[in-house]
């Protein structure tokens, strides 16, 4: 696949204080892994249509929730959005609303007709 999403070099570097330290035995390479869980979750993919590029389905689900559990996601949500910049309120509206086909009609029924009351 030619449209496969990898984080650059700077976006990790800047990601990777917030990155839990390894214990143990060392992480497999956390751009490929990350990247494969943006790619999963931008495209709304099960975890099993993973591209092999990313690495094993297992691997990319068993980091998404170790570190969801561990807080790790909401820690570089929240680091990323109060790392400077301007402060402001961004509102976003996803109403959605649909009305049956008939009910745009502002017409009189078809068939009668109105009459005046002096008629």
């Amino acid at each position: 696949m030619s449209n496969l999403f990898w984080l650059t070099e700077e976006q990790i570097e800047r990601l990777r204080p917030f990155f839990p330290k390894s214990r143990g035995r060392p992480r497999v390479d956390d751009r490929r892994v990350l990247s494969g869980i943006i790619f999963i979750n931008r495209n709304g993919l099960r975890w099993c249509d993973a591209p092999s590029e990313y690495g094993p389905p297992k691997t990319l689900y068993n980091r998404w929730i170790r570190w969801s559990r561990m807080g790790v996601f909401a820690r570089i949500m929240e680091g990323l959005a109060s790392g400077g910049g301007e402060e402001k309120v961004v509102m976003i509206d996803a109403t959605y609303l649909k009305a049956h086909r008939t009910a745009s009609s502002l017409r009189a029924k078809k068939g009668g007709a109105t009459t005046s009351a002096g008629d």
